[in-house]
C-alpha cells in the first residue's frame, strides 16, 4: 500500500517552520482507497507570499488543529505505508520533524515521482508538478493546495505505475537501492560512477556551477552519507536541492584528498563550504631595511600586501625562532622587535655592538643574511611517497626547504633523487600553515614514506 502525501508550510526547512496542510491518498497499486486532508494551525505567523501562493490565511487556520492534536491520526495513515510525493524528501522531512516532536517516530520507504518521472518516462521538459501534470493531461483544479496536488500526484503515480515497463518503481523499493535518498534533480548515474577510493569530490548547481567541495576515504560512502542525513534545517535543504551533479577526482590516499580539497576549496570559493576557506597564514617573519641600513627580522601579522619568509600558527612559535636565530647568529634583540628600549643586551656582553654604535650596518646585515642562510638550509626538503591511483604508480607529496610545493602521481622514482627533477614533474599549489601541517603530521607518524631530497 502507498500514502502519496502532500503539505503546505509556512516555509522551506521543518525545524523553524509549521505545517498548514496535510492531504493524504491511500493507493492500493491500482487506485484511491482512502482520503485525509486538514487544514493545521501552525501557530506562527503564515508569511505574506506563502499566503499568497497558497491562498491559506492565518484567519483560515484560527480555528484548525494544532498538528500535535492530528499527529496520532497521520501516524497511523503513514507509518505501514510506503511514502510517496512529489520531491519526497521535503514532504518526509516535514512530517518525520513534526512526527517526532509529537512522539511518534516515522520509519517508512519512500517513492519520489520526480525521481520515477525521469526514469520511466524521460525526456520531457520540465518534471515540476505543475508542468508534468499538464503535459500527461491531468487536472489539477486546486494547485498549490494539498488536497489538488495530493490528487494530482495519485493520478500521476497510476500513470507511473502502468508506464513501468522495466520495472525502476521495483528496484527503487529495492532495500540496496539508494535512489529514494538522492536530491531530486540529481541523476543516480551521477551517484553510480563514484568509485569507493579516496578522493574529492564537487556538486554542482544547475548551471554547472561548483557549490561544494568535499574530501573521502570512500568517495561514494561519503558522499552518500551527505543525502543519507535527512537534516530539516533550511541550510541542509536547500543544499539538496541545489544539487544537479556529482564530479569527483580519486587521489590515491587520504593525504592527497586532505592537500587537494583545500587547493580546491580557495581556487573555487565554494558558497556551501565554510572551513578552510578562511585558513590563512596568522603570523610571517619579515625582512626589512631601516633608515639607518641595518637589516631588520619581524614577527607580525600576515599581510596580503607582504610576503613573508616563514609563517607561523602562533605569534609564539615566531618568537621562540627569532630569539634562537638572536641567540645563535649575536642579532640585535632590539632590532628583532624583541626587546625595547635605547639599547638591548646580547651574547656578547651588557650591550649588543649594534646599540653601543661598534658595528657597520654592512657587518651587522652579513650576520643576518648568514641567520637566514641557516633557517633556510634548517628546513628539510624532502618527499612522502605512498600509494597511488593504480598499483603501477605512485602519490608524491613535495615539500622544498619546509614550505609545501605540490603533489602528483609518477610510476617511477629516480636513483638520484634529485629535487630539481621532482619540481619538473610534479604539479605546484598554493602553499599555507594548514597544508604544511598536514605534510608534517603525516610524516611523523609514517617516517618510512619519507624521501630526504
Amino acid at each position: 500500500m502507498y500514502a502519496i502525501v502532500d503539505i503546505e508550510t509556512t516555509g522551506g526547512h521543518a525545524n523553524a517552520n509549521g505545517i498548514t496542510e496535510v492531504a493524504i491518498r491511500i493507493h492500493n497499486g491500482t487506485e484511491i482507497t482512502e482520503r485525509f486532508e486538514t487544514l493545521i494551525n501552525p501557530g506562527i505567523n503564515i508569511p505574506v507570499y506563502i499566503r499568497a501562493l497558497t491562498g491559506i490565511s492565518n484567519e483560515m487556520v484560527q480555528e484548525a488543529p494544532s498538528f500535535n492534536e492530528v499527529a496520532h491520526k497521520i501516524f497511523a495513515l503513514l507509518h505501514d505505508k510506503i511514502f510517496v510525493a512529489h520531491n519526497v524528501n521535503f514532504d518526509y522531512s516535514f512530517l518525520r520533524h513534526h512526527l517526532n516532536a509529537a512522539g511518534f517516530e516515522l520509519q517508512t520507504k519512500k517513492l519520489c515521482t520526480v525521481r520515477l518521472g525521469r526514469k520511466i518516462l524521460p525526456g520531457l521538459p520540465s518534471y515540476s508538478l505543475g508542468k508534468f501534470c499538464n503535459h500527461l493531461g491531468i487536472v489539477n483544479s486546486a494547485r498549490h493546495r494539498a488536497a489538488g496536488d495530493a490528487e494530482a500526484t495519485a493520478i500521476l503515480f497510476s500513470l507511473l505505475l502502468q508506464s513501468d515497463k522495466e520495472g525502476h518503481i521495483k528496484q527503487s523499493l529495492n532495500s540496496r537501492s539508494r535512489e529514494q535518498s538522492l536530491p531530486p534533480n540529481l541523476a543516480k548515474s551521477d551517484f553510480d560512477k563514484l568509485p569507493y577510493t579516496p578522493g574529492i569530490y564537487y556538486f554542482h548547481n544547475c548551471k554547472g556551477k561548483v557549490i561544494y567541495v568535499g574530501k573521502a576515504k570512500n568517495i561514494k560512502q561519503r558522499v552518500f552519507s551527505h543525502f543519507s542525513n535527512n537534516n530539516a534545517g533550511r541550510q541542509k535543504q536547500e543544499f539538496l536541492r541545489n544539487i544537479y551533479s556529482i564530479t569527483f577526482k580519486e587521489c590515491g590516499t587520504e593525504l592527497m584528498a586532505l592537500i587537494h580539497e583545500a587547493v580546491e576549496i580557495k581556487r573555487l570559493w565554494p558558497s556551501n563550504n565554510r572551513s578552510l576557506k578562511r585558513y590563512e597564514h596568522a603570523y610571517g617573519l619579515y625582512l626589512f631595511e631601516d633608515q639607518n641600513g641595518y637589516k631588520r627580522l619581524a614577527i607580525d601579522k600576515c599581510r596580503k600586501s607582504l610576503s613573508p619568509l616563514y609563517t607561523f600558527n602562533y605569534i609564539l612559535e615566531g618568537h621562540n625562532l627569532l630569539k634562537r636565530l638572536i641567540n645563535e647568529f649575536n642579532l640585535c634583540a632590539r632590532l628583532c622587535f624583541i626587546q625595547s628600549g635605547p639599547s638591548c643586551h646580547a651574547n656578547d656582553g651588557p650591550e649588543c655592538r649594534v646599540c653601543s654604535g661598534k658595528e657597520t650596518s654592512a657587518l651587522y646585515n652579513q650576520r643576518v643574511d648568514n641567520a637566514l642562510a641557516e633557517l633556510k638550509n634548517s628546513l628539510p626538503s624532502f618527499l612522502l611517497v605512498d600509494e597511488g591511483r593504480s598499483v603501477q604508480e605512485r602519490s608524491c607529496v613535495l615539500m622544498v626547504n619546509g614550505k609545501f610545493y605540490g603533489t602528483g602521481f609518477l610510476e617511477t622514482l629516480p636513483a638520484d633523487n634529485s629535487l630539481d627533477w621532482f619540481k619538473t614533474q610534479l604539479t605546484p599549489y598554493p602553499a599555507n600553515d594548514y597544508i604544511r601541517n598536514l605534510v608534517y603530521s603525516h610524516a611523523q607518524k609514517f617516517p618510512d614514506k619519507i624521501v630526504m631530497l
